[in-house]
C-alpha cells in the first residue's frame, strides 16, 4: 500500500505500528523522505493521534489476524481488533481525516472463531460511528477480504518452502475452499473504497477460489517436477470448511459494481415501532457469496493466477 501511494505521487505517507524492526526494514527499503514512521499501538489512543494528525486518508489494517492464537487469547483480539479500532476511528475523526478505510475479513461473516468475532465487532464499531455521526466530515468505510496471497500468514510461502526442502506439504483439510486475491487487488479495493464510499459502506472484491488441495498441487507443479506429497493434519482451531465474503442478508442489499459489491449502511434508527405493523414481506432469495459457490479454479488456472504474483516470479527465478 505504501509503495502504491508513493508511486501515485502523494505528498506524505505516515506508517504507524508497534513493530520497530519492520519499520526499520521499510525505512531502509524506501529511503524516501516522504515516508514518516510512528511507533505506537492502536490500543493506546494517544499514540495514534500523532500519526493521523494532518492526514487526509487513513487505512486501518492493524489487527491480530491468526485464527489459532486468537482462539487461545480472545481477550487480546478484543483489545486490538475492537478497542483499538474504536481508538483509530475516534482519533481520525477528531483529527479531521477525510476518509478512513477499515480492513476486515471473510471470517467476520457467520463467525465461528474469536478472530472473526472480533473483526465482526470492528465492522459494527465503524458502522455505528457512521450511523451516530451523520454530520461528521469523515467517511468511514470497510473493505472485506478473503485470503491475500503471499501476505503475512499466507500458506503459499509455506508450501513453496516445503517443496524446496523436499518435505511433505502440510495441508489441514484438502476439500477446504478459500478465496484467492493478490496484494495488488487488495490495494485496488482500498483505493476504490477511498474514492467511492459513503459513510458506513462495506466493499468486497469479487474473487475466485480453490480448494486447499488444488492450491497445494498447483504450487508443487510450479516448483517441482514430481507429484505433490501432501500430509493431512486436520482442521486447526476455529477453521471453517468454506469462507463467506457476504451473507445472504447482505447480498439482498448489495449493489453490483462490476468488479466489486457494495453493501450500504443500514441507517435506520431505534424507532422499532415503525416496523411493527408492516415489514418487507417474502423470504430472501439471495444466497451467500462464499468460497464454495464463487468461480472455482482448477490446478492450471490456479497456477496461472500464482504466476501473476511478483513473489512467485522471484521464487521461480531461483529454481
Amino acid at each position: 500500500m505504501a509503495r502504491h501511494l508513493l508511486t501515485s505521487g502523494v505528498r506524505q505517507v505516515n506508517i504507524f505500528s508497534r513493530d520497530e524492526a519492520k519499520q526499520d526494514q521499510m525505512r531502509r527499503a524506501f529511503n524516501d523522505e516522504r515516508v514518516r514512521f510512528f511507533l505506537g499501538d492502536v490500543r493506546d489512543a494517544d499514540s495514534v493521534r500523532a500519526a493521523v494528525t494532518g492526514a487526509d486518508f487513513v487505512f486501518h489494517a492493524a489487527a491480530l489476524k491468526q485464527v489459532p492464537s486468537c482462539e487461545f487469547f480472545p481477550q487480546q483480539a478484543v483489545k486490538t481488533n475492537v478497542v483499538g479500532s474504536h481508538n483509530v476511528i475516534e482519533t481520525a475523526a477528531a483529527a479531521g481525516v477525510r476518509s478512513l478505510v477499515c480492513l476486515s475479513t471473510d471470517k467476520a461473516v457467520y463467525p465461528v472463531n474469536a478472530m472473526g468475532m472480533s473483526k465482526a465487532l470492528m465492522e459494527k464499531t465503524a458502522q455505528a460511528f457512521a450511523r451516530n455521526n451523520p454530520t461528521s466530515e469523515m467517511t468511514v468505510s470497510i473493505t472485506r477480504y478473503g485470503n491475500v496471497m503471499y501476505s503475512r500468514g499466507s500458506v503459499i510461502p509455506a508450501f513453496v518452502s516445503q517443496v524446496r526442502a523436499g518435505e511433505p506439504m502440510i495441508v489441514t483439510e484438502p476439500t477446504m475452499t478459500r478465496f484467492l486475491m493478490s496484494l495488488a487487488e487488495s490495494v485496488d479495493l482500498v483505493e476504490h473504497a477511498f474514492f467511492h464510499a459513503n459513510p458506513g459502506d462495506l466493499f468486497v472484491k469479487k474473487a475466485p477460489a480453490s480448494t486447499v488441495d488444488t492450491l497445494a498441487r498447483a504450487v508443487a507443479g510450479l516448483f517441482s517436477d514430481g507429484e505433490a506429497d501432501l500430509r493431512v493434519i486436520g482442521t486447526r482451531h476455529g477453521e471453517k470448511l468454506h469462507e463467506t465474503l457476504l451473507s445472504r442478508e447482505e447480498m439482498m442489499q448489495a449493489e453490483d459494481q462490476g468488479d466489486y459489491f457494495k453493501v450500504p449502511l443500514d441507517a435506520r434508527g431505534l424507532q422499532y415501532e415503525k416496523y411493527f405493523s408492516e415489514g418487507a414481506g417474502g423470504v430472501p432469495q439471495a444466497q451467500d457469496y462464499a468460497s464454495d459457490n464463487t468461480e472455482r479454479l482448477d490446478i492450471a488456472a490456479t497456477q496461472a493466477l500464482l504466476r501473476t504474483l511478483p513473489e512467485v516470479d522471484e521464487e521461480l527465478a531461483r529454481r
